[in-house]
């Protein structure tokens, strides 16, 4: 059931959240020993919250939407009374003392916390496992990987233990994984949704909802979003609301981006992307080729992202790191060899870019692209056997561009391509991510579900 659903449940007397939390719990036990989506699952808080919320509702005095939704909270965030563990073995096991403000929003409106999800470790790559809590795999097929770093989210997601996941996105990690299992995933605009603590990947990082449904999607944004004193690097004027307003294609000018800066995008994925831009275009949208600007996007996103996962490395005594992922120790030694004018050179690329993409979206009602350049592979690898790369970032050359860029960005399911998900990506302005929001809900009336 989604949001609006529930609600009515709620409201109606026909369910409780004492039920629906009940039911979810144990559906996250099943898919847990199915897939490995969970770090661990707090049955005993999630009981006392939906009594609480059970209480207010039929009080009628519910907090908010998602009173009483079961809601899961990736193993990146802090959250009060839990363990937050990073996906490592070498991070302090103490509880948490405070929520961090997405975690904290989500509280204040009534959120379930059933359980914490999966990541790699530190989240440092686009594929979920981890020495801490081993392989995440895909619902479609286990063999398979999820995606990542958001992948215990997305597979929560797909099976329905939950109905809200909050992700993290620092190269495509909420936008991959919802590809890869055939869910939603949001990359807002950044600063839309704060953070502390900052994260050391600094302003790639952005935080999202992931569910079933662009609806379900923006009644978890707007309990995650809005200003924090504790985010220094939130833009100090509100943004939009992100509230639905009508959508319609006819008349809309969108630029169609199918050459990622790295790798090579998947015939399979092409037929399945091209087949949902004609269907976007019979509903009355005027589609375009475009390219993004700049050039050297692969080499600036290494400067941002490895010298961020060495800075991570930094802060863990030697003796602490002998289990580390070995592929994250490789991305550090990368960011070790940076320079400081190397780097502050690809921070003023960066600049470059971002304003040119501004310009872009300004020419553009909004951008679209597939989400991945490649099907889901097999997990527990991070990049897909015989292709010849050597890091994540080569194959997920559709999603980094727009974290150095800051647009919110959101993965929908477009159809399937040798039996697994393909993900269309709907890019739009800066601060417009209602009206992504509603291009989506627009596309999936049109496209259909899985």
């Amino acid at each position: 059931m989604d949001v609006a659903a529930l609600n009515a449940a709620f409201g109606s007397g026909a369910l409780s959240p004492v039920e629906v939390v009940q039911a979810a719990l144990a559906r996250a036990e099943d898919v847990q020993q199915r897939f490995n989506a969970f770090t661990f699952i707090d049955h005993a808080g999630a009981l006392a919250a939906a009594r609480a919320a059970e209480a207010r509702w039929r009080a009628d005095a519910a907090l908010s939407a998602i009173d009483g939704v079961p809601t899961t909270l990736k193993d990146i965030v802090h959250v009060e009374g839990w363990t937050v563990r990073y996906g490592s073995r070498a991070t302090d096991a103490t509880p948490m003392l405070q929520d961090a403000p997405s975690v904290a929003g989500l509280r204040a409106a009534g959120a379930v916390f059933i359980g914490q999800t999966t990541t790699p470790e530190f989240g440092w790559k686009a594929v979920t496992d981890s020495p801490a809590f081993g392989i995440t795999r895909n619902p479609w097929n286990p063999e398979c990987t999820p995606g990542g770093s958001s992948g215990g989210a997305a597979v929560a997601s797909a099976t329905g233990a939950g109905v809200l996941h909050l992700g993290t996105d620092g190269g495509g990690s909420i936008r991959v994984p919802a590809a890869f299992t055939g869910t939603f995933g949001l990359k807002p605009t950044f600063g839309r949704v704060p953070a502390d603590p900052p994260s050391a990947f600094g302003t790639v990082a952005h935080i999202g909802p992931m569910t079933r449904s662009p609806a379900d999607a923006r009644a978890m944004l707007s309990a995650m979003g809005g200003r924090s004193l504790r985010d220094w690097s939130q833009p100090w004027g509100a943004m939009p609301s992100p509230d639905p307003r009508p959508f319609d294609w006819k008349g809309r000018k969108v630029g169609l981006w199918m050459t990622p800066p790295t790798g090579t995008l998947s015939l399979a994925i092409k037929r399945v992307i091209s087949d949902a831009v004609r269907q976007i275009e019979a509903a009355g949208a005027t589609v375009e080729p475009i390219r993004l600007p700049g050039e050297g996007l692969h080499e600036m996103f290494h400067a941002h992202w490895m010298t961020g996962a060495a800075s991570r490395l930094a802060q863990i005594p030697q003796e602490a790191r002998r289990d580390l992922d070995p592929g994250f120790v490789e991305a550090a030694a990368e960011g070790n060899r940076f320079s400081l004018r190397g780097y502050i050179s690809a921070q003023q690329a960066r600049a470059r870019f971002g304003a040119a993409m501004d310009q872009l979206l300004a020419d553009y009602d909004l951008l679209l692209s597939p989400a991945t350049a490649c099907l889901p592979f097999a997990a527990g690898r991070e990049v897909p056997e015989g292709s010849g790369l050597s890091r994540w970032t080569e194959w997920a050359g559709f999603s980094y561009p727009i974290n150095l860029s800051q647009q919110p960005a959101c993965t929908l399911f477009c159809g399937l391509a040798e039996g697994l998900p393909v993900g269309l990506q709907i890019v739009g302005p800066r601060g417009a991510d209602g009206f992504v929001l509603d291009a989506a809900e627009a596309a999936t009336s049109l496209l259909g579900g899985p």
